[in-house]
């Protein structure tokens, strides 16, 4: 297969085939691989422009029913110490982001059942009453009926992440998880209105590059609003110790991929990339990314949303993470964002 032709395929069209898809994941020389990173950062510059999107993240509970062999804060292990955000805190909190001049809160948490539906709602609300704000919410799989009250309660995003497109591998890393459950609620959150954003690890145990192309034929088949990519990084305290992590050039290959197929979407410079490469997030944001999520739950409880070891500022002041992540973004010859960086799928249906 001939690099140059394919190389011209990703930027002028980005409907890839399969057997393109595994060709250029199975780059392994590094002018190569720098190759296909300028075409996933050319495909970005044409079709989103020079603007990062700042995400402000709040993890307001650590608490998880699930057992997902790669997580930190999987139900079985005693290690974590647990923290619930009561929903006045979550509010005022966002109050406060708001006047800092961010657009777009991210509410992050565990599988939690202590926060029903209505609790979440009630909280959506007050939010988007008091500052405008975006409000994206990460809550994993819930009820549809909990979905449909949250999109009326004036939640914008709803981040749902696949983890990986083959079933086999799913069962492997959510013993306890549906496939094709994982995959409906997907479904369910886009015909709801929300803007969806889906994502995968890469590097993930028992993962193959056969698994990765099933994940970047799913981005180019979904086309979701926004897609989150980060190598996996092992936890001491789960199943998955001792498994090597992923690396950071096959993530950056991921990240270009997935901006060649969705051509628009929102990608994200992950924390994970970042804390396995002290410059990870501008490598992801010069191969295509275009969103960082510097954290902002308070430092009390941030220590202790570990799904992973060593997380890159789990301990900085957040206004020295604000004020780092935008020097970051310059750095890259990039601009920050001021508008709340809706979905370029939706535009449409925001006028």
């Amino acid at each position: 297969m001939n690099l140059d032709i394919v190389l011209h395929k990703c930027i002028e069209i980005g409907d890839l085939s399969r057997g393109e898809i595994l060709f250029l994941l199975n780059l392994d020389n590094d002018a190569d691989l720098q190759r296909l990173l300028d075409a996933g950062d050319a495909v970005r510059r044409a079709y989103c422009g020079d603007a990062v999107q700042i995400r402000a993240l709040v993890e307001f509970s650590n608490v998880c029913a699930r057992h997902c062999n790669y997580c930190g804060l999987r139900a079985l292990n005693s290690s974590v110490t647990r923290y619930r955000m009561p929903p006045d805190e979550i509010v005022e909190l966002a109050a406060e982001l708001s006047e800092k001049g961010l657009k777009t809160i991210v509410l992050q948490s565990g599988e939690d059942p202590h926060y029903t539906g209505e609790m979440v709602a009630d909280i959506v609300t007050r939010i988007k009453t008091t500052t405008g704000m975006a409000i994206t919410l990460c809550l994993g799989e819930r009820p549809d009926d909990d979905y449909r009250l949250w999109r009326e309660a004036g939640a914008d995003r709803y981040l749902l992440r696949h983890e990986t497109a083959s079933r086999e591998l799913y069962a492997k890393l959510h013993p306890d998880s549906d496939f094709d459950n994982r995959m409906r609620c997907l479904r369910v959150l886009r015909e709801l209105g929300y803007q969806v954003g889906a994502g995968c690890m890469v590097g993930a145990p028992g993962q193959t590059v056969e698994h990765m192309a099933d994940d970047i034929e799913f981005f180019r088949d979904f086309q979701p609003d926004m897609a989150g990519i980060g190598p996996y990084i092992p936890h001491p305290d789960t199943p998955f110790a001792g498994c090597p992590p992923g690396s950071v050039a096959m993530t950056l290959k991921m990240v270009a991929l997935a901006r060649i197929v969705t051509r628009d979407a929102l990608l994200p410079a992950t924390t994970a990339i970042g804390s396995i490469e002290e410059q990870g997030r501008e490598m992801a944001l010069n191969a295509g990314a275009d969103v960082v999520m510097p954290n902002y739950t308070p430092l009390k409880y941030r220590v202790h949303y570990e799904i992973y070891p060593n997380k890159r500022c789990i301990t900085e002041d957040p206004a020295h993470c604000d004020s780092c992540m935008r020097l970051r973004i310059l750095s890259c010859g990039r601009t920050v964002s001021a508008d709340q960086g809706h979905s370029r799928k939706s535009r449409q249906s925001q006028i």
